[in-house]
């Protein structure tokens, strides 16, 4: 690895090498960019940052999806000193609301976006009472579609091994947003332990999809790779999810080393991989897969592999990792070569400080984890119980972490920062654990963390949202992630307060669930009616007890008959008439397989997601190309209102 202090001198040393970073958009669609006019665009960039204003030590938001676009701002902050803090787009107001939250949080940053994005969320601004936040940030935009010269360099700065590098706010933190604050030192330390850890060298050739916003992508398929020397290629994700086959495919071409995909990935390539073989890919050249951003799934591990043997992938390629943005991404990495290995465990064993049972495969009660290897160099973990007491092996606890690559905490923080360190300078993660033989078992979350294809999503952020819905309010709903046996990922339930008829739930659970898909772009698979609402002592509201009774099956009867109930509405919903109208539901029907969908029901509704929601457009699109916007789905979310808006604007291009 190159020996660079900070990740200013690691851009000014790699604008020496070969190397180049490629940029895919389809299947031959790639533009490479080597090392040095990345460099180059760097220096550019920032003399127009500087133009404007920004000095060393400023915060700046990237807010845009183009990769090339978003790692030219990146490097330029660095090369100036100033401070970058990536923040997804993302296509629900909930985005938005984020984006403007972190921006007050951050004081006075400074945006780095395109024209359209900018003009939508300052309209949005203006909508939900934040124009004044909304007009500062259109006067501290830097817009890429007026960047035109990039010959003359801005003045770079040397930070410090010790100064912020970037600022990592947590996907899920929307209320109340945390921002990780990792210096250059912490970064490099993280790659440096990860390079010995997993042996990489300058000959790897990684492949990425992750979004660069996402410290998979950012940290692990960038800049570690980066400081390798490696030559890199980035996949958009949007790219993949209307395309996950496209990624084996062009892993082959390159002869891939390195990849990543979280349980989400792996289930929606197969998906779309369906019944078909094994695509006449040649895999044998990948030596991990990275595994990691949510609980890992065994059986989808085994199934993937299974599927994908026919292409020579090995399965010691399946690399199951924990980490978290807190520690620069990398906290324990399995032996390079091995393949994965689970523990079998009983789920009533899995107490606090207690040891933890193993359990016959398949008996009841039983869980499989999946064991996430060592802590790389520069990182210690350690499992402790409830007074902070290490505890031994094979018993379950709080994991915590410290080292070179660990943070030393949130932006502004303070309650938060000593809450989150323990007296002898420990980070607690808040994920639960045990170490066995030496590796890691992550087996659970203390802080009731929904994990949802790859994010992470607090409950009372999902909460505020469904609390908006008629007649609810504070402590009338609590939100958790219900995973029952089988199942590749948390299941996204609500428990409703209601004590009047099922009958008159039905409205409240459908307009539950619309605000949650519009505003937060998930898709919940229950909205469950509760008596009451269990809550500690303390008024805090006790999650997991809604979760183990939903589990329990204790609630399978009102569910049974609210179904029946909705099955009786559609009864009375009209046949879709008319041919447009016919063709849309079509595409709806194929992108949301086992639901009975009528042309007048509201998508948000009926458990839309956010790539549900891509899919349904990217058909659309191939069809009725550039007439329809991915966000009009927001504003016609009928198939009935989207075909009379795409009528009429088919009527008027044919006037």
């Amino acid at each position: 690895m190159i020996q660079a202090q900070t990740l200013a001198g690691l851009l000014e040393h790699n604008a020496r090498l070969t190397q180049h970073v490629g940029y895919f958009e389809g299947d031959d669609q790639e533009r490479r960019v080597s090392y040095a006019d990345l460099h180059r665009r760097a220096l550019g960039i920032l003399r127009h940052l500087q133009d404007m204003g920004a000095a060393r030590g400023d915060r700046l938001i990237l807010f845009l999806n183009n990769n090339e676009a978003f790692m030219d701002g990146f490097w330029a902050g660095m090369a100036g000193g100033i401070v970058p803090v990536p923040v997804a787009v993302g296509i629900s107001d909930e985005h938005r609301h984020k984006l403007l939250r972190i921006a007050r949080r951050l004081g006075d940053p400074w945006l780095y976006t395109d024209r359209k994005t900018l003009d939508r969320l300052a309209a949005f601004a203006d909508t939900c009472g934040e124009a004044a936040l909304g007009q500062r940030l259109r006067s501290r935009a830097f817009l890429i579609d007026q960047l035109e010269d990039v010959s003359r360099p801005g003045r770079p700065a040397s930070p410090r091994p010790e100064d912020p590098a970037f600022i990592q706010f947590s996907s899920g933190s929307t209320s109340e947003p945390k921002g990780v604050v990792l210096t250059h030192a912490n970064i490099l330390a993280n790659a440096r332990g990860a390079t010995e850890a997993a042996r990489f060298g300058a000959a790897d050739v990684p492949l990425s999809w992750m979004p660069l916003t996402h410290d998979m992508g950012l940290i692990g398929f960038f800049i570690m790779m980066f400081a390798n020397g490696m030559q890199l290629n980035i996949m958009p994700t949007d790219l993949f999810i209307r395309r996950p086959l496209l990624w084996t495919a062009l892993a082959a071409r390159k002869k891939a080393t390195l990849l990543s995909s979280p349980n989400f990935g792996f289930r929606h390539y197969l998906k779309v991989l369906g019944d078909r073989p094994a695509p006449a890919d040649d895999l044998s050249s990948v030596r991990y897969i990275f595994n990691g951003a949510e609980p890992i799934n065994v059986a989808l591990c085994d199934e993937f592999l299974e599927r994908m043997r026919p292409t020579g992938l090995k399965r010691s390629a399946m690399f199951p990792v924990y980490g978290l943005a807190e520690a620069s991404l990398a906290v324990s990495f399995p032996a390079p070569g091995s393949e994965y290995r689970v523990l079998v465990l009983d789920r009533a064993s899995l107490a606090v400080g207690q040891p933890a049972r193993e359990a016959p495969r398949g008996s009841p009660g039983a869980v499989e984890f999946i064991c996430e290897g060592r802590a790389i160099p520069r990182c210690e973990l350690r499992v402790v119980d409830d007074s902070d007491a290490k505890l031994p092996e094979r018993h379950v606890g709080h994991v915590h972490i410290r080292g070179e690559n660990v943070t030393r905490g949130y932006f502004e923080a303070p309650e938060v920062n000593a809450a989150s360190f323990t007296a002898d300078g420990w980070l607690r993660t808040g994920d639960l654990g045990l170490v066995d033989q030496g590796e890691l078992v992550i087996t659970g979350r203390a802080k009731e963390i929904i994990f949802v294809n790859g994010q992470n999503y607090y409950p009372h952020d999902i909460e505020s949202i469904a609390q908006q819905a008629s007649g609810l309010e504070l402590g009338k709903v609590a939100a958790a992630g219900c995973r029952p046996a089988g199942a590749e990922t948390d299941e996204l339930t609500l428990f409703v307060l209601h004590r009047g008829s099922l009958e008159d739930f039905v409205p409240v659970a459908a307009e539950v669930t619309r605000l949650v898909n519009e505003h937060a772009g998930l898709e919940v698979s229950h909205v469950v009616p509760v008596k009451r609402i269990p809550k500690t002592t303390s008024g805090k509201v006790q999650r997991v007890a809604l979760e183990e009774s939903f589990l329990a099956g204790e609630f399978a009867t009102e569910l049974a008959e609210l179904a029946r109930l909705r099955e009786a509405v559609h009864a009375h919903a009209h046949d879709p008439a008319g041919g447009l109208e016919r063709r849309l539901k079509a595409i709806v029907d194929d992108a949301m397989p086992g639901k009975r969908i009528e042309v007048d029901d509201n998508l948000f509704e009926i458990g839309a997601s956010s790539l549900t929601l891509i899919q349904i457009h990217e058909q659309i699109d191939r069809e009725f190309p550039g007439l329809v916007d991915l966000t009009e789905l927001f504003d016609y979310p009928t198939v009935a209102q989207l075909s009379r808006h795409l009528q009429s604007k088919l009527a008027a291009g044919s006037s």
